[in-house]
């Protein structure tokens, strides 16, 4: 053996061992600087200088490794101390929306990907607790939970980067020239259908959300 050879090896620093915080790290590295679409197994296998094969210790797939991503985004999500529910728990959506806002295309990839990881698990029991603690039953807590994470979701994926090939105003002068024969109600609506602003509809939206699930037990309907 070359002797110099052997003096850089034994020289060379020793690589940290590998971990799923260690994997996710450089995943979020990769999604920060290059996107979505180059966070796969072997580029951050390369990141790590290790061969891919040694990830599926702690990584199933791609996909894993992608909702993995995302419930690490979501730790930058705290609680906020507040003795109202309604505000604690319109808070914490909208800091939902903001961490979805950060990176468009988190937000895509939470419509398809479903986390199971500690952030979101604390997420889902932060919730449904403001849920309960307003009074709505198990069950439609249990089922609204759904619909709270869904509807900032599909928001964020709405105006995320080229997800509007037409832009508001396109769409604004679309509708406001319908002709009132064939849409009638869309007529007679057009300007009241892209006032307020986007934070004030979202506002709006989560409140109507709320009241419906908190309602829901009413009736016998859960």
């Amino acid at each position: 053996m070359n002797d110099a050879a052997a003096v850089s090896r034994r020289t060379r620093p020793a690589k940290e061992p590998l971990t799923r915080a260690g994997i996710v790290a450089a995943a979020a590295g990769i999604l920060a600087s290059e996107g979505l679409g180059k966070v796969t197994l072997r580029s951050v296998a390369k990141v790590l200088d290790t061969g891919h094969a040694s990830l599926y210790v702690y990584i199933r797939n791609t996909a894993d490794l992608h909702a993995q991503l995302l419930d690490g985004q979501l730790a930058k999500i705290a609680f906020p101390d507040s003795a109202d529910w309604r505000s604690a728990l319109k808070l914490t959506l909208n800091r939902y929306l903001e961490v979805l806002n950060e990176y468009p295309e988190i937000s895509k990839m939470a419509l398809v990907t479903r986390p199971s990881g500690p952030n979101y698990l604390a997420l889902v029991d932060g919730l449904v607790g403001l849920l309960l603690a307003g009074g709505a039953s198990r069950k439609a807590a249990a089922w609204g939970i759904d619909l709270l994470l869904l509807y900032p979701t599909a928001i964020a994926v709405e105006h995320a980067p080229g997800a509007d090939s037409q832009g508001p105003a396109a769409q604004a002068a679309r509708i406001e020239t319908a002709d009132p024969e064939d849409y009638p109600n869309i007529s007679a609506l057009a300007g009241e259908l892209f006032t307020g602003t986007g934070m004030g509809r979202f506002d709006w939206a989560l409140d109507v959300l709320i009241e419906g699930i908190i309602s829901a037990h009413s009736g016998g309907k859960l």
